[in-house]
């Protein structure tokens, strides 16, 4: 008989450490609608300087007049809250909009938009609070051209980790089939085919709609290839038939989210507001946190005062007068906690952004994005000492205004390679000579994989043909073929 000894290490977060990440990730908008709604929701939170709670210390709501633990001490002591929904619900909100006079004039691309359309449709049905949670998360991994390219499993692990909701795969599954049938027809989808059935099945089942949703169910790679002749034999159809199939897809919309924003933003005004400021003065930087929306806080002390003057009055001691002590302390405690969690959020996002300038120092001056440099988020990381779970969520939908525009944070992200000379050089300057080549080549007679890739080797670039193949991609260029023009 084999003996195996087999230890594993968990780490399980605190709900208070859940918050803290989520505050983290939230851009500036949703970060001044946070911390007004906690004011709201807190009355031990008010604006001003900080204050003490050292009298918080010393007080033990459990206590009887002499100080000794009394019967009920036992069942109080979820460390002082009863159960876990005592702990303040710290929510994920983006309906305000910033007053600084100062940076009023910066026009916003509607990147939100969409996904408070989806949001209001998930608002008009009737769910319980688990499935509306996750039914929230899919939503905002949902990109702006409407696809969900992230698995299914991945996302269920996040709900774990970020989100403290255990469910099993099949149950996020169900909430993502309930989305896809909001607006507009073929959200939610995790690629292209699928985001084309999606819509298809929202027609009516004439013939050619049939025939379409055939196509592209079953020979989808000889429909993206062209290979008509094949689909007709296979499908037995005529050409006429075939064409108007053809038809029916060609109508059916490739990015349903970004068709979406682009009306929605046609006719009304939108503002972004960066959550960084870096300014070139001389050939000096500065930067700075756009926090002039958010206010100094500080713990009550008319409630410190009031649990002092509780807990100094050791007779009749009441269940009911410990129940308000015990209120008035998770107030205090939670008060203090937002405090310290704010604090702690600019500190680390003011140390990501400071590391994200130096090592893109060049372009902060001068603007020109040849001068990116290779950066990931492990360069970030380590120069911060943050792990890189935590550079990833200060960087997410982040924005920083600079002297030449404004820009998301994961703009200045992006892997590297060596030219012949040696030199490291950002992948974004490769993916943008391959743009140029493609814009200015004969449509005649367009440019194949190996000739682009001979091409960016003549210039100094030795990248083989399935990079190339893999950046025209990213690129959203089609294969050469499928750019000829007649």
């Amino acid at each position: 008989m084999k003996q195996q000894l087999q230890q594993k290490l968990q780490q399980k977060l605190s709900p208070q450490q859940i918050q803290l990440i989520r505050l983290l990730e939230l851009t500036e908008v949703e970060f001044e609608e946070r911390v007004q709604q906690e004011l709201v929701d807190n009355p031990a939170l008010e604006e001003g300087r900080e204050e003490s709670l050292d009298s918080l210390n010393d007080f033990n709501p459990n206590a009887d007049e002499d100080g000794n633990p009394t019967e009920s001490a036992e069942e109080l002591s979820l460390g002082d809250y009863r159960t876990e929904d005592d702990i303040p619900d710290y929510r994920l909100e983006a309906d305000n909009f910033s007053k600084d006079d100062k940076k009023d004039d910066i026009p916003f691309v509607s990147a939100s938009s969409f996904h408070d359309y989806l949001e209001s449709q998930l608002g008009e049905l009737s769910l319980d609070d688990t499935s509306y949670q996750i039914a929230q998360y899919i939503i905002g991994n949902i990109d702006d051209n409407g696809y969900l390219q992230r698995p299914i499993q991945a996302i269920t692990d996040d709900l774990i980790f970020q989100v403290g909701l255990d469910v099993p795969v099949s149950q996020v599954e169900d909430i993502l089939q309930m989305i896809q049938e909001f607006e507009p027809a073929g959200v939610g989808a995790s690629n292209l085919r699928e985001c084309l059935l999606l819509q298809l099945e929202r027609h009516e089942g004439t013939p050619a709609n049939l025939l379409a949703y055939k196509i592209v169910d079953q020979m989808f790679d000889e429909f993206s290839k062209k290979h008509y002749d094949k689909i007709m034999r296979q499908c037995n159809v005529s050409e006429e038939e075939l064409k108007q199939a053809i038809r029916e897809i060609t109508q059916l919309n490739p990015k349903p989210g970004s068709a979406w924003n682009n009306s929605y933003s046609g006719n009304t005004e939108h503002h972004i507001i960066p959550d960084f400021y870096v300014e070139a003065q001389d050939g000096e930087l500065s930067i700075s946190l756009n926090n002039s929306n958010i206010p100094e806080l500080h713990v009550s002390r008319d409630y410190q005062d009031m649990l002092e003057d509780y807990s100094s009055n050791k007779q009749n001691q009441t269940r009911d007068k410990r129940d308000a002590l015990l209120f008035v302390k998770q107030k205090l405690d939670a008060a203090q906690w937002f405090v310290n969690a704010v604090k702690q959020r600019q500190e680390t996002l003011l140390k990501t952004i400071t590391v994200i300038v130096e090592l893109q120092k060049e372009f902060f001056l001068t603007g020109d994005e040849r001068t990116l440099k290779p950066m990931i988020l492990k360069d970030v990381a380590e120069r911060t000492g943050y792990d890189i779970s935590t550079i990833s969520r200060a960087s997410n939908s982040k924005y920083v205004q600079t002297n030449f525009g404004i820009y998301p944070l994961k703009y200045f992200f992006s892997e590297s390679m060596q030219n012949d000379a040696g030199e490291e050089v950002s992948t974004r300057e490769i993916k943008r000579l391959l743009q140029e080549l493609v814009e200015h080549e004969d449509k005649h007679k367009p440019l194949s994989d190996d000739k682009l890739c001979e091409l960016l080797q003549q210039k100094g670039y030795p990248i083989a043909r399935r990079t190339i193949a893999k950046y025209r991609e990213q690129l959203s260029i089609p294969v050469a073929r499928l750019r000829k023009e007649i």
